[in-house]
């Protein structure tokens, strides 16, 4: 095999990836590989660069679909190009900061009332009285953006 193709499990070893998920990463046109005449899987090395490019993107938690649209992006499937990166690296700050922001409050609220309707800690008769936030919606209210105080006002 050439110097600049590797096998699928050259490239699970290099990359970090078992190969079974190189095998779906392909089968959702993530990566693409050649055949050898004996039917086996040959990746060209820049395909390294791609799957971290996917690994980053997945670290910082955007979906597989959300991956698929950015690299779709690049023709003919290329290798994202450090230009690339700062493209679409920029297109993902705001989502970025919203988990920010999702990881600071969830921090910051933990040990406290969250609006999840539970009701068990002592806090929670201050600020989800009669479990008021589930008028807002289902889940933790309060970690997803809700205030105990509009809740409170609103029971008012």
């Amino acid at each position: 095999m050439a110097e600049n193709w590797i096998t699928i499990g050259e490239l699970a070893k290099r990359s970090g990836v078992a190969a079974s998920a190189l095998r779906f990463y392909e089968s959702e046109d993530l990566i693409t590989s050649t055949r050898t005449t004996g039917k086996q899987r040959q990746f060209s090395r820049e395909v390294l660069r791609r799957i971290a490019f996917i690994r980053v993107a997945q670290t910082v938690g955007l979906s597989l679909e959300e991956i698929k649209a950015a690299l779709s992006t690049l023709p003919q499937q290329r290798t994202p190009t450090k230009q690339d990166w700062e493209r679409l690296s920029s297109a993902w700050r705001p989502h970025l900061q919203q988990r920010i922001d999702a990881l600071t409050a969830l921090r910051d609220q933990l040990t406290s009332c969250i609006g999840c309707g539970c009701l068990s800690l002592r806090k929670c008769a201050l600020y989800n009285p009669d479990d008021s936030a589930k008028r807002r919606g289902a889940g933790p209210r309060y970690l997803l953006g809700d205030h105990a105080a509009d809740v409170m006002t609103e029971n008012g």
